[in-house]
C-alpha cells in the first residue's frame, strides 16, 4: 500500500509522538525529578530535567507563551505544508518529524508545565567539571532532524532549479570576434 503525502506525514508524526511520549513516560516512572543515571561514564547519562524555556533554556519560565508560539507554528506549518516539498518523501518525513516533535513538547507543556528532557551528552574537563550539550528528548530530536532534512531538501531543490544544473554550460562569448561600431 502506497501512502499519500499527507498520510506519510501523519504516520511519521504519530510514530515520533508515540516514541517521544513513551520515552518520557519511562523517565517519569523510573527517574525522580533531577535524578541522573550514568550510561557511559564521562559522556552520556539519562537525566530527568524540566525545561520551561525553549532550546538551551532560552526564555526560561515562559512556558505558557512558548506553548502558544508552538501551537501557532504548528498551525502555520500545517497550513503552508504545500510550500515545503511535500511532493518529495524527504519533505514528508521532515514535516512529519517536526509535527510529531512539536506536538510532543506541547503535550509536556500542557500536562507537566515544562518539557521533560532526559538525554544528556557531556565530557569531563580536566578540572573535573562537566561540559555538556543541553539535555533534550525525542521530540527535540524530531524537530531538529526535520529542520535538517528541510534544509537538505531546499538545497536539493535549488540545485535542480539552478540554470547550470538544467542546461549544459553556456560557452562564453568569443572575444576574438570583432564587433561593429
Amino acid at each position: 500500500m502506497t501512502l499519500t503525502p499527507n498520510r506519510r506525514m501523519a504516520f511519521v508524526a504519530v510514530v515520533t509522538l508515540v516514541l517521544d511520549q513513551l520515552s518520557k513516560l519511562a523517565v517519569l516512572n523510573f527517574l525522580g525529578y533531577a535524578q541522573e543515571r550514568v550510561v557511559i561514564e564521562g559522556f552520556f547519562k539519562f537525566v530527568h530535567w524540566g525545561n520551561t524555556g525553549a532550546a538551551w533554556s532560552m526564555f526560561h519560565n515562559n512556558n505558557e507563551l512558548l506553548t502558544i508560539v508552538a501551537m501557532v507554528a504548528l498551525l502555520a506549518l500545517f497550513l503552508t505544508r504545500q510550500h515545503f516539498g511535500i511532493e518529495q518523501p524527504m519533505g514528508q518525513w521532515a514535516l512529519g518529524l517536526m509535527f510529531g516533535g512539536i506536538v510532543g513538547n506541547v503535550i509536556d507543556r500542557l500536562v507537566h508545565k515544562h518539557v521533560v528532557d532526559f538525554l544528556y551528552f557531556h565530557v569531563q574537563t580536566r578540572s573535573g567539571n562537566e561540559a555538556g550539550f543541553p539535555a533534550f528528548n525525542v521530540a527535540d530530536s524530531g524537530i531538529c532532524i526535520g529542520v535538517g532534512l528541510m534544509f537538505l531538501l531546499s538545497w536539493q531543490m535549488e540545485e535542480l532549479k539552478s540554470p547550470s544544473a538544467a542546461t549544459p554550460e553556456t560557452p562564453a562569448k568569443d572575444s576574438a570576434v570583432p564587433t561593429s561600431k
